[in-house]
């Protein structure tokens, strides 16, 4: 940029000296040359003058010899001619001499004005008219060769070479000042390609006194406003931008034309995951649901803020409270929208009040029970020497069951609040395993369920004995109770490969089918409600294995297939993990 401008600044004053030492050249020449025509006219009309009165003497046939000697003594071609513009003497004789010389404009102005002058072609004429003579009128015409001036000459060149070293000292300024024009304009250039450069320095001015200083100055002190003003936004912007990627709710912008301006990460995570950038999408490519569309094209037509309940159909199915409220941007009004996700939420609602459905189902029945047949007693039962004691034991079933479900319920409950924190135990799995198939013996046997203790390695784990041995019990017991006579039921544990020991219990009982299967650690929920009465589950021993399990870090997997049976794993960290995560 600025070598053009030096090349353009330098280039106009090169034309302008040009263009000056033209005209000068030109207007010394017009000058030398008129002076020189006047000169030489001056001598040709004094001449002619002299010679007109020796003329009239003449007589006709001295004409040639004395045009011939007088040009010699005069160094000028002198001619006389008649008035018919025929030729009588010449003292140079070429094709001119014998043509009519009444075209000449010198011989014309000679007839009609008694003398003329002109030149042509470098050659100066003066025509005297000659009257008196006794023969006739004669017109005398002298010319010479308009030559050139010495003293001329060597103005001229003095003149041309003062114009050369004017130039060259014109052009040397110029050179100097269009370099300092452009050195001047790159400073600012750099200031203005360095306003939105936070690390540019502040430039100094090197002049004080010109319009470009202040210029300059302006420039410097805007790039420092601009600067700071860039600096806070980015700041501004960079603290909003981690806000907003940092919220646990998802976020969404469009503009007027519900085109995606921004949305952060738990938006994204939300509608599943993509490849590639999705600012810039049409809102149905990112989100194919009509309810959020005119939600968003309502809040842009109105201005106004609303919301709504959302459910977005996508991988995994989410529900959504939906704040939309509009957004000015610089095409126009757009919208954005919080997504606060009530997914968890309305599950637990909805499993608190299953909850609350269970139990008073499964105190409903029990209770049911007792009153009856306490009722049937006072109504007369106590009577009745055959029935009674069958009254009683049905009552102190159902109450030994009540006291099941709230044993059950305080476990439960202990467990989700962590009341039941003590110092963690190295707890043997050998032990454990074993001392639960001693309890479970006696009824495995009763239901003709053979027990097999498969290859159990020599491993420990950290956490609570109680209920470690509360859960493998748990779940022993149910792999018999919902077995088949002759079934097995297998236990076995090893260390794994990561620091785990896995401990599992599989069995060869009527299994779980797999709609079922994500449910069955909720509280009271049962597969086989009535096989669950019949052996005298409460519905909470597999909620109970799960929140135990979690409490000691560990966690819980299932496999079943209907009719063949299910495998539970449990998966502990081992003790010696443990002791070396803290040490």
């Amino acid at each position: 940029m600025t070598d053009r401008i030096f090349h353009r600044l330098l280039f106009l004053a090169l034309a302008l000296i040009a263009i000056t030492v033209f005209f000068v050249d030109s207007e010394i020449r017009g000058y030398l040359r008129d002076r020189d025509s006047a000169s030489t006219n001056q001598r040709l009309t004094s001449t002619g003058q002299l010679l007109a009165t020796q003329i009239a003497a003449l007589p006709v046939t001295t004409f040639q010899p004395w045009v011939e000697s007088t040009a010699r003594i005069t160094g000028l071609r002198i001619t006389l001619i008649e008035p018919s513009g025929r030729v009588v003497a010449d003292s140079t004789r070429d094709e001119a001499s014998n043509e009519n010389q009444l075209r000449r404009p010198e011989v014309t102005d000679a007839l009609q004005k008694n003398s003329g002058a002109a030149v042509d072609s470098g050659i100066a004429y003066y025509a005297l008219s000659i009257t008196g003579r006794p023969t006739g009128a004669l017109i005398l015409k002298l010319s010479v060769p308009l030559a050139a001036d010495p003293a001329a000459r060597e103005l001229r060149a003095r003149v041309f070479s003062l114009s050369v070293g004017s130039a060259v000292l014109a052009l040397a300024v110029a050179f100097l000042i269009s370099r300092s024009l452009s050195r001047r304009v790159g400073r600012l250039k750099r200031i203005a390609a360095g306003m939105l450069d936070s690390a540019q320095q502040d430039v100094s001015v090197e002049y004080a006194g010109d319009d470009l200083a202040s210029l300059e100055r302006s420039l410097a002190g805007v790039a420092r406003e601009l600067r700071g003003l860039l600096e806070r936004l980015g700041f501004e912007s960079a603290r909003r931008e981690a806000i907003l990627s940092g919220m646990a709710e998802g976020v969404l912008a469009v503009d007027r034309d519900l085109r995606v301006t921004f949305c952060n990460e738990a938006f994204q995570k939300a509608i599943g995951p993509r490849t590639g950038s999705v600012v810039g999408l049409v809102l149905l490519e990112l989100v194919r649901d009509p309810q959020l569309r005119d939600l968003l094209i309502s809040v842009i037509a109105t201005g106004t803020p609303r919301q709504m309940r959302l459910k977005l159909s996508v991988e995994n199915p989410r529900v959504f409270a939906v704040q939309s409220t509009p957004l000015a941007t610089p095409a126009g009004l757009g919208a954005i929208a919080i997504f606060h996700d009530t997914t968890e939420l309305e599950r637990l609602e909805q499993v608190r009040k299953d909850f609350v459905a269970n139990v008073s189902h499964e105190l409903r029945t029990p209770l049911a029970g007792i009153i009856g047949y306490a009722e049937t007693l006072l109504d007369g039962g106590l009577n009745d020497a055959a029935n009674k004691e069958r009254f009683v034991e049905i009552i102190r079933k159902n109450a030994i069951r009540l006291n099941s479900i709230a044993a059950d319920l305080l476990v439960l409950s202990e467990l989700e609040a962590g009341g039941d924190a003590v110092e963690p135990d190295i707890i043997s799995v050998p032990a454990v395993l074993d001392a639960t198939l001693q309890i479970v013996e006696s009824e495995a046997r009763s239901r003709d369920v053979r027990l097999v203790r498969e290859e159990v390695d020599d491993v420990c784990v950290q956490g609570s004995r109680l209920r470690l041995e509360q859960v493998v019990l748990n779940l022993v017991a149910n792999a018999i109770k919902f077995n088949r006579p002759g079934g097995e039921v297998r236990l076995s544990a090893k260390e794994m490969d990561d620091g785990r020991v896995s401990i599992i219990i599989s069995d060869t009982g009527v299994g779980i089918p797999s709609q079922d299967l994500p449910r069955i650690f909720e509280r009271f929920y049962r597969v086989d409600k009535a096989r669950s009465k019949e052996v005298g589950g409460t519905g909470l021993g597999l909620s109970i294995v799960k929140h135990a399990i979690e409490r000691m870090n560990g966690s819980i997997a299932v496999e079943s297939e209907l009719g063949r049976g299910s495998r539970f794993t449990l998966f502990l960290p081992s003790a010696s993990s443990a002791v070396h995560q803290n040490v």
